[in-house]
């Protein structure tokens, strides 16, 4: 077997904002399939770790969905729509993209789609059948046979919107039926007959729009569940009539609605009646789900079973009871505080012993049934990420963890999970320093346990870790208390966001109220009217669930830095940690200036004033004794950090050199920046598609302005650089490796070395495959640290981290021997 030489070990991310980007492949052992961005994420909850992406999309994905088998075993297809108004579909074997099929023809972004397998008339085969609804205002219908796609038909609806779309088969006779429902909040029901769907009848009852069906067969009759924003949902038995008649009787009947299909030349009644209606959320219905079928101990199990999620954050399991009948609310759980808008999205998997809820803000709430009390069903981990474009990471200095930032307004931060006894290790969430109300953009590690972040705001905040923190870090990284804080120490226990503000409070062991009660199990107060849910200290031993992530691991802000005009833009800090600087953005030569601060007293040292738009990276030299700016003006500024005589006075840097639109090699934008482990070169990528290499740097010349110029022959990566990071380690033969990120999603690996002809200077070594790069620009790369013993013992493989604008995070280990 062929060991690849780039590794994925690690991603981070979670569905997408949208109904329908969830589907659980049923069956023992299903994965677990979401849409990320554009891109569709194979996951394995149980063994928590992320499969494989399958890239095919130029646009956000709307709706996914595994071909539904009647046979309870799992399926090895899966349908994917996009907001880029294509239907993708994927047969998937080992977690591998054997084939995609690109379903073109919808003129609007793709809001549901939904496949079954069917048995050929003929011969008996297998072949699948699939729908898909858009803004279009249609729903196309496709067959697929083998390599053969058959587009089939186009059901029109005007001037309505179908929002959600279900197919199954008639019980007996194998004849397609398609349930839609639409903005009109009317269930409309098709039925193929010779080769076309034919509308037969339209539901009424929901008073609002239709948000989700969903198709289940039990014996002889076939069952629908539709949920709507009238909160409410409706479970309809549809069934054949018997073609002989029956006495009447004078018992309550319930209204039937009937039509009529031909099946091999003979005419069958089907009827339809409501079988009851769940009245159990309060807000908008926005998702049911049917236990599929299944087998136990070899033998096919089905089980009356229904999950329902809502705008009131609550996931209700329903089903009838076994005397009478009557359908009951067996389990419901769901999400405690936070600022959240409920869930989306509900699966049943892992044979129905496990239930997922997909929520607004992408988290997902994974529950087990428990194996002692089997009325029980207790939270369990799941994969976590950002919402929106991840803009800025940074390492650990011990490369134990990393944080990152996005647009959706959140600081997260990921670590290892090292169980005791087992060495299976997995990353995962165990913090989420700061929840914002503006889009963050970068930020820079101050210590192992400080960090200062910039936002679309003119401040810069720095945070602390608490003590929760760092002792839930030490128990599930697996790393000794002793090593990471003192007990002397006076920091905070945790932190608090008050109801109406921005920084997070800290919170001291003085502060915390009595523990709270079982009738209010989180400790509360009122302002305004409003509860306000509080910091409640609790060290656990596993990653946290997503109500405690918003809850309970915030970091306390300790600083705010002033100074900037405009929205901040980036951030560094020096090696020593002892200087930050910082830019935001700018379109007038004044507010483009640099800000350097002293991390001891946070005082304002020195504003650096020569670009005249926006300064996009900044990069410390790895001695110090330089600090590189890029900017959108397609200039570099390179600034000298000049002796101090006496520790009492503040560092000065007076600018050593710059290109201007004369001597600048880049035509665009310059987006990113890096040093060469040895401070002699620096490294810049910009929109131009170029990567140059600059220097030497010599911080012993005492000359005011120098004229540096490229040292290295102009690599064209043929799509615009967004990322530039250079490995703190130089390869066997002595040559700088380079990680360029590009706005196409993927990221490729040089190694450079300084040649007198400039020919054979830059030597291409691995890139990322499809599956492997992200689907839109990557915004930041970042390699781990090696410790001493790492540099002098040459390990095997080194690692390094991307984000990106499609949402996710990623840690890859590259082997040194293709370096």
């Amino acid at each position: 077997m062929v060991v690849p030489v780039l590794q994925v070990s690690h991603v981070f991310c979670c569905p997408n904002q949208v109904r329908g980007a969830l589907s659980w492949n049923s069956g023992l052992g299903g994965q677990l399939a979401f849409g990320t961005s554009c891109s569709v994420v194979l996951y394995d909850p149980k063994k928590k770790v992320v499969l494989n992406n399958l890239n095919g999309h130029t646009a956000r994905v709307n709706c996914l969905q595994w071909v539904r088998r009647q046979d309870g075993f799992p399926s090895c297809e899966l349908v994917s729509g996009g907001a880029d108004s294509r239907v993708i579909h994927w047969e998937i074997v080992n977690n591998q993209v054997l084939k995609a099929v690109r379903l073109q023809g919808h003129e609007g972004p793709i809001y549901a789609v939904h496949a079954i397998y069917l048995n050929g008339p003929s011969d008996g085969a297998l072949h699948s059948l699939i729908a898909s609804a858009a803004s279009d205002s249609t729903v196309r219908l496709w067959s697929k046979k083998g390599l053969e796609v058959k587009f089939l038909q186009t059901l029109n609806f005007g001037d309505a919107c179908v929002l959600t779309v279900c197919l199954s088969i008639l019980p007996g006779i194998n004849v397609p039926i398609l349930a839609c429902g639409d903005d009109d909040c009317k269930i409309h029901l098709f039925v193929q007959q010779d080769d076309q769907f034919q509308k037969m009848l339209s539901l009424c009852g929901h008073e609002d729009w239709i948000k989700g069906v969903d198709w289940a067969t039990f014996g002889r009759n076939l069952f629908l569940a539709s949920c709507s924003q009238d909160c409410l949902i409706r479970i309809w038995k549809v069934y054949m009539k018997p073609t002989s008649l029956e006495t009447e009787d004078d018992g309550i009947r319930l209204k039937e609605n009937t039509f009529t299909i031909q099946n091999g030349g003979t005419s069958i009644t089907v009827a339809v009646t409501l079988e009851t209606l769940l009245t159990g959320h309060e807000n908008w219905v926005n998702s049911v789900h049917w236990l599929p079928a299944y087998y136990e101990d070899g033998v096919l199990q089905q089980k009356v079973r229904l999950l329902s999620v809502s705008t009131d954050k609550s996931m209700i399991l329903w089903g009838p009871e076994e005397d009478s009948g009557v359908w009951l609310e067996l389990v419901r759980v769901g999400e405690v505080g936070g600022n959240t808008l409920g869930f989306l999205n509900c699966q049943f998997g892992e044979n129905g012993s496990m239930i997922i809820a997909h929520a607004y803000h992408g988290a997902m709430h994974l529950w087990k049934q428990s194996t002692v009390n089997r009325k029980r069903w207790v939270s369990d981990i799941v994969i976590s990420g950002h919402f929106s474009g991840v803009q800025d990471l940074i390492w650990d200095p011990e490369g134990e963890f990393i944080i990152t930032t996005s647009t959706d307004q959140t600081t997260r931060l990921f670590a290892p999970w090292r169980r005791k006894g087992q060495s299976l290790v997995t990353w995962h969430e165990i913090a989420r320093p700061q929840i914002h109300g503006y889009d963050l953009k970068c930020l820079a590690l101050i210590d192992r346990f400080q960090f200062v972040s910039g936002a679309d705001e003119k401040v810069l905040r720095v945070f602390s870790a608490p003590r929760n923190f760092v002792e839930t870090f030490s128990s599930i990284a697996g790393h000794p208390l002793s090593n990471l804080i003192c007990d002397d120490e006076a920091i905070p226990e945790g932190a608090t966001v008050p109801a109406l503000g921005l920084s997070n409070k800290a919170v001291f062991m003085e502060d915390l109220a009595p523990q709270c009660t079982q009738e209010e199990p989180f400790l509360t107060s009122h302002v305004f009217g409003q509860i306000e849910m509080t910091f409640q200290p609790a060290v656990l031993s596993e990653p946290p669930p997503e109500d405690h992530l918003l809850q309970n691991t915030l970091w306390p802000e300790v600083q705010k830095l002033y100074g900037h005009g405009y929205e901040i833009f980036c951030v560094t800090v020096n090696n020593s940690k002892t200087l930050l600087a910082s830019a935001c953005k700018a379109a007038q030569k004044e507010h483009a200036a640099i800000l350097l601060w002293n991390t001891t007293s946070w005082k304002q040292l020195q504003s650096l004033v020569y670009h005249t738009l926006t300064v996009t990276q900044m990069a410390f030299s790895p001695d110090d004794k330089f600090l590189l700016a890029v900017s959108r003006d397609r200039t570099w500024s390179l600034w000298k950090r000049q002796s101090v005589t006496s520790p009492e006075f503040d560092p000065f840097f007076s600018l050593f050199a710059f290109t201007n639109k004369i001597t600048s090699v880049h035509s665009r934008i310059i987006w990113s920046c890096d040093w060469s482990p040895d401070s002699k070169f620096f490294f810049t990528g910009s929109r131009d598609k170029k990567v140059v290499v600059w220097g030497e740097c010599n911080s012993s010349d005492d000359l005011v302005e120098h004229s540096i110029g490229p040292c290295s022959s102009i690599l064209d990566v043929g799509s615009s650089v967004t990322a530039v990071s250079v490995c703190p380690v130089l390869n066997p033969t002595q040559r700088y490796v380079v990680a360029v990120g590009l706005e196409s999603g993927k990221i490729c690996l040089f190694s450079w070395k300084k040649s007198n002809q400039e020919v054979n200077d830059w030597i291409q070594c691995v890139e990322t495959t499809s599956s492997q790069s992200h689907t839109l620009g990557v915004r930041r790369l970042a390699w781990k640290n090696c410790s001493e013993t790492q540099r002098r013992e040459s390990t095997e493989w080194l690692q390094f981290a991307s984000c990106g604008e499609d949402h996710t995070v990623k840690i890859f280990k590259v082997h040194r021997c293709v370096l």
